[in-house]
């Protein structure tokens, strides 16, 4: 088998009610004196009823662009260069996340990431996703250093979206399915490797056990433990596997459905989850695993997931569309070759139809 490189957890983790109160403390614990907080407008709205005064650091704000791109990227990098940042605080959500880990990485500064919504790990990966300033998926870069700290406040979360959480569920739920593809053919694992795939069949049990208790909770805003134990799953169970299993145990066919959904504008309103969601039906339509289809279908329908492409947002798909989203997840750099097969476009895209059609036929759309 390959090497690999665990990178996993951040520094410092809490997840609690209250815990910004500790925000100050904690900065100045890590040396940093004068800090940019990168957030967006909503994400911020969430969070100031339980921002904490910061009277012994210089803050100064950044409302980012709404994607983590490139030119992104370089715009925060350079304002962190030009004054003198320290560290830089994400307030938000995963793109918000994942551009201030990539601006950290490029300024060789500390990261500290304040999650308003549940929706992936995003604040425990040393992972950013890539988009172009039209919200087209680019690409994943893994960095050397993980955040220094992810500070959690349970309350943020339990008012975000319910669809996020929803969402965050799908995401998490390929976790299983995209490790064991790649995992269950490694007869003598590496200890690193049997963590990530123990950590990976939890994000599956845990969900299942939990996720519809969550997702009441999340529609009456009351916490409860099946909503703490899901948004754990989500951000600190689903990090595990990528973090310890690597390229192993971060993405499969699902995500590069994912990705080639994005090339349809029509989805471009759907989230991130909802569309991994999906993948997983085509990535286990490539794997002929008709059978676990089947019993997902019931369960997605319980959740709330998307089981056909008229759900993501397309309402009248052809089969150009069904070709060029096939062609766009199988370039070469796409994680679908990860797959132990042979991978086409023709084969993704005939995934793509039997699946639809399976659903059609069986009246579940």
């Amino acid at each position: 088998m390959k090497s690999f490189s665990v990178h996993g957890a951040p520094s410092e983790y809490i997840f609690s009610e209250g815990v910004l109160e500790q925000l100050q403390s904690k900065l100045i614990e890590r040396g940093l004196k004068k800090v940019l907080i990168v957030h967006g407008v909503k994400s911020w709205e969430a969070a100031k009823p339980f921002w904490p005064e910061l009277n012994d650091i210089e803050v100064e704000e950044y409302v980012y662009g709404g994607e983590c791109s490139l030119s992104e990227i370089d715009k925060v990098a350079n304002l962190v260069e030009e004054n003198s940042f320290d560290g830089v605080i994400a307030v938000g959500g995963g793109k918000v996340l994942d551009l201030v880990k990539a601006t950290c990485n490029q300024t060789h500064r500390q990261a500290i990431l304040v999650p308003t919504l549940p929706s992936n790990c995003s604040p425990w990966a040393a992972v950013s996703v890539l988009y172009d300033d039209a919200g087209t998926f680019i690409r994943y870069d893994v960095y050397p250093v993980s955040a220094s700290l992810v500070l959690i406040e349970p309350r943020i979360l339990i008012d975000a979206p319910v669809s996020m959480l929803i969402a965050g569920i799908g995401d998490t739920l390929a976790k299983w399915y995209e490790a064991d593809v790649q995992m269950s053919g490694i007869d003598n694992k590496p200890v690193p490797l049997q963590i990530s795939y123990f950590a990976a069949k939890q994000c599956k049990d845990l969900l299942l056990q939990h996720s519809k208790g969550a997702i009441s909770a999340a529609k009456a805003g009351q916490l409860n433990d099946d909503f703490m134990k899901v948004v754990e799953t989500i951000i600190t169970m689903a990090g595990l596997v990528g973090g310890f299993g690597d390229y192993y145990g971060r993405v499969a066919a699902a995500h590069s459905i994912h990705n080639g959904l994005t090339i349809l504008e029509e989805t471009h309103h759907a989230l991130h989850g909802e569309k991994v969601a999906y993948g997983i039906l085509v990535q286990l339509v490539l794997e002929g695993k008709w059978d676990e289809i089947e019993q997902l279908i019931p369960i997605y329908r319980d959740w709330g997931l998307p089981i056909s492409v008229s759900e993501i947002g397309v309402q009248n798909l052809t089969q150009d569309m069904i070709t060029a989203v096939a062609q766009k997840a199988v370039i070469p750099e796409e994680s679908i070759h990860v797959m132990p097969m042979e991978i086409t476009a023709e084969k993704v895209a005939s995934a793509i139809s039997e699946l639809e059609n399976k659903v059609a036929v069986l009246n579940y759309s």
